[in-house]
């Protein structure tokens, strides 16, 4: 009888790491009249520093004070209308690379499951094209009103509180709210997916703290960047390898042949070699 796949995690950040710059800018920003700037910097900024306060809940708060002042209250579907558009990289809105990273996973006995562990919003993520290739989103979200209008953070996830999902899908629970089970003891073998087949890509600091942990548990790390990033931001990013904080760092084109294909290939070959589910020649 055959052996079941094992279940086997690819875990991405997304601002940065499967789109370029940050989501909010390529439509949502716009619609509201303002430039990334103007909201990033002259707005959100500020207001945190008079706050105090967490950087992902302050943007996610503005977004909802900034368009209100407009009379544009923002709705899910807006918000998933926005994500539509999305700057995917190039090897990703057609789903070709969890297409074939899935066939590899099953080539050698292992069940590919792709998640999102991002400060993003989940609503967003919901309407990019890619959103069906993943088994769950862990991401900011907003709560809704009856009319389905966002009226405050319900999830903020900044950089620290990442590493919190890794366990969540290290345990299986796919949710925000359940923390009875993420505390809950639960032998090594009985967790559906063990942190030696997860592989997570990230594209800096803001996933540092997830990729030092992924590098210690046991699992691997990838520092990704954009092709068409200056000199000066990639040295940045090749600094985290001298620092033993990932494993690997290439560009953010996921076609097939590309350095980031080659080398989620070659691992997830290690782990099934690790893993005794490689088939023998």
């Amino acid at each position: 009888m055959a052996l079941k796949p094992l279940k086997t995690a690819l875990i991405y950040d997304f601002d940065g790491t499967l789109a370029r710059g940050n989501m909010q800018e390529v439509s949502f920003i716009p619609s509201i009249g303002m430039t990334p700037t103007q909201f990033w910097n002259d707005t959100v900024r500020p207001q945190t520093i008079a706050a105090d306060g967490d950087g992902i809940l302050m943007y996610m708060q503005m977004m909802l004070q900034v368009a209100r002042d407009q009379g544009q209250p923002v709705t899910r579907k807006a918000l998933r209308d926005h994500g539509q558009d999305v700057a995917l990289f190039e090897g990703l809105r057609d789903l070709s690379w969890f297409e074939r990273m899935n066939a590899v996973g099953a080539r050698y006995g292992l069940d590919i499951e792709h998640y999102i562990i991002s400060a993003g919003l989940t609503e967003m993520i919901e309407g990019c094209p890619i959103n069906p290739a993943f088994k769950h989103v862990f991401a900011s979200k907003y709560a809704y009103d009856l009319d389905d209008v966002a009226v405050w953070p319900a999830v903020g996830v900044n950089y620290t509180t990442k590493t919190q999902y890794l366990f969540r899908i290290n345990k299986g629970v796919h949710n925000h709210w359940d923390d009875e089970r993420i505390n809950r003891f639960i032998p090594d073998d009985e967790r559906p997916v063990p942190f030696e087949r997860m592989i997570f890509l990230g594209d800096g600091d803001t996933d540092v703290p997830t990729m030092k942990m992924m590098h210690t548990k046991g699992g691997y790390s990838i520092a990704v960047y954009d092709p068409d990033s200056t000199p000066r931001d990639r040295d940045k990013v090749h600094r985290l390898i001298s620092e033993d904080r990932v494993n690997f760092v290439a560009a953010a084109d996921y076609r097939e042949g590309t350095a980031v294909d080659l080398i989620v290939k070659g691992l997830i070959g290690r782990i099934a070699v690790n893993a005794g589910t490689m088939p023998a020649d």
